[in-house]
């Protein structure tokens, strides 16, 4: 039996059968991986979902090779937004219908402990409708080494101050020897998994997620998923099924790093052949995104036949990704992703942040708003 048909009987693939997942033509790598995403999930619908990223501090200390956009303290542009600031870029949020933030920055030493868990207290108070998933596991191992507590105390804490979930952030590869080649100051693998961990056994909300383009050879990529599988597996046995909600993956962007020309990015073709051999390798996770913010909305749409079943979010601000060279487009209006939704021949339908569908827009009445106004309100309370 072939890679191909033990994914497709169910059966759970090794190493090896992963790694010879790349070597097969891509059509039939597709066809197989969307044969296995209808079957794990709704095959006429694909999802989205209204949010923001909030990038609360560019202050940094780790100085990974491959991001433009942390600063030191001293540089002129660097910056730590105010209660009020954070609080009113929610509001637009709220304006248009979104439901939840990802607040994330760098590790901030300069922040004490209690800076965080007020400004999750301050935005729940004011917010209380909104989700909040924040904080990589970078931030939290970077607390842990300024507080001497460890990742639980301050999970739970943090959870008791709002917290709703923790995003995978800072996954890349999960292998130290690409990880210490791209950025020998990042977070161990080891603690990356240890922190999301301790979320998900508090019952947060968690994603994993993947980043290609660092030289990383396909033993290397499949190492990673199935790290994230192992993990998926000691979540659903060990914290109540709260393992990670999806998997997201994108490629490596450098234009403006200290990465550039070192590093060999990916293309879109790699992108979707490793689109599609998560879908076969990752048994036990359904949803999987595509990335239309670092390859472009026909990529996006292109995805939705190699595996995904997600279309992403609005995102309504991106700095981390744009900075570093990514995609024109990095904001976009709900009515945008059910446009190439639709285009594609999938029913959108929008969700929170753990894949739960809470509503089916109306299609055609949203589609007969004309495209400039909505976009004139995005960018108005963007001030672009």
């Amino acid at each position: 039996m072939d890679s191909l048909d033990k994914a497709l009987s169910g059966s759970r693939l090794n190493l090896e059968e992963i790694v010879a997942l790349y070597h097969l033509p891509l059509p039939d790598l597709a066809s197989a991986a969307h044969q296995m995403r209808l079957a794990k999930t709704r095959p006429d619908v694909v999802t989205y979902l209204i949010d923001r990223n909030i990038n609360y501090t560019n202050i940094c200390n780790v100085g990974c090779n491959f991001c433009a956009f942390y600063r030191t303290p001293r540089q002129g542009d660097a910056y730590t937004l105010s209660f009020e600031q954070i609080s009113q870029k929610v509001s637009e949020l709220e304006e248009i219908g979104g439901t939840r933030i990802l607040l994330q920055g760098g590790v901030n030493p300069a922040l004490p402990f209690s800076w965080y868990l007020e400004m999750l207290q301050f935005l729940k108070k004011h917010h209380p409708t909104i989700k909040i998933d924040a904080f990589s596991p970078e931030e939290i191992l970077g607390l842990e080494k300024i507080t001497g507590l460890d990742a639980l105390e301050i999970i739970t804490r943090m959870k008791e101050s709002g917290l709703d979930g923790l995003p995978g952030a800072g996954g890349e590869i999960l292998e130290d020897a690409v990880r210490l080649e791209a950025a020998p100051a990042r977070i161990p693998s080891a603690d990356w998994f240890r922190i999301l961990d301790v979320a998900q056994g508090l019952g947060l909300y968690t994603i994993s997620t993947m980043v290609i383009g660092f030289g990383e050879t396909l033993s290397q990529r499949a190492r990673h998923m199935i790290k994230i599988r192992d993990q998926q597996d000691r979540a659903l046995e060990f914290h109540g099924g709260n393992g990670f909600s999806g998997f997201a993956m994108w490629t490596l962007q450098t234009e403006h790093t200290r990465l550039h020309g070192k590093a060999p990015g990916a293309s879109a073709h790699e992108y979707l052949r490793n689109l599609a051999v998560s879908r076969l390798a990752l048994d036990n996770i359904s949803n999987i995104q595509v990335s239309w913010p670092t390859l472009g909305f026909k990529v996006g749409q292109v995805g939705l036949f190699y595996g995904a079943n997600d279309f992403g979010s609005t995102m309504m601000e991106e700095n981390v990704v744009s900075q570093a060279g990514g995609h024109d487009r990095v904001r976009v209006t709900e009515r945008e992703i059910i446009r190439h939704i639709n285009d594609a021949g999938f029913t959108p339908a929008q969700r929170n942040s753990r894949f739960n569908i809470i509503k089916y827009p109306d299609v055609q009445a949203k589609l007969g708003q004309p495209e400039p106004v909505l976009r004139a309100k995005l960018e108005t309370a963007l001030n672009v």
